[in-house]
């Protein structure tokens, strides 16, 4: 199997220093309708410390940083996404260089992970889920934005378009997908939408 992870750290590394400016489908266009939704629910939850994984330049945290002060930790494969947001200095934030599927934090550390247009990067999907719940706390909430197909659609990426392309694409699936994925890792789906086009949120909360 090829390196996802190290396909997807270098295709990130190349983008970075233009991530943001770059409003594109290909750059930062998708994530920021993520994360704009993201930040839209977690603006009524009340929290003390939020992860953002695959945080790339720190989009989703700058937002919720200007919301409420809190304590912020984003952690993304690319070193360069990660000096980017370093250099944002937002308040209460950390930045980490780390894999979706070996988190560096401690069990039942956030009230909240947050996950924007990087699942469908990750090589162990149900590893990288299982993780988001084991830092989560008693009652926490997980809510995952991507981008997604079913169907006859997402057999072509995951199995020809994807193992050709060598940005660390690895699988697609839709939302009904990632609520099941969700219910199997122990999450209670407390809301899931069709957000624009292919993008959709899931909120799950840790039981």
């Amino acid at each position: 199997m090829k390196d996802y992870e190290a396909l997807s750290k270098k295709h990130f590394d190349g983008q970075a220093a233009e991530y943001d400016q770059r409003d594109t489908y290909y750059y930062s266009q998708n994530g920021k309708i993520s994360c704009r939704d993201i930040a839209a629910q977690i603006k009524g939850i009340a929290y003390e410390a939020v992860l953002d994984v695959g945080c790339g330049t720190g989009f989703l945290i700058d937002i919720l940083a200007k919301q409420r002060s809190a304590r912020y930790c984003g952690v993304d494969l690319s070193d360069e996404m990660i000096r980017v947001a370093k250099g944002k200095d937002i308040p209460g934030a950390e930045f980490t260089v780390g894999s979706a599927d070996r988190l560096p934090y401690a069990d039942e550390s956030f009230d909240i992970v947050a996950c924007s247009q990087s699942f469908h990067h990750y090589p162990y999907p149900e590893k990288a889920m299982r993780e988001a719940k084991r830092v989560l706390k008693s009652g926490g909430v997980y809510i995952l934005s991507d981008t997604g197909i079913g169907g006859i659609g997402a057999w072509i990426d995951n199995h020809i378009l994807f193992r050709l392309m060598k940005s660390g694409d690895f699988h697609t699936t839709d939302r009904k997908g990632i609520e099941g994925m969700m219910a199997g890792a122990g999450f209670t789906v407390v809301d899931s939408r069709q957000v624009k086009g292919m993008i959709y949120t899931v909120t799950g909360r840790k039981n």
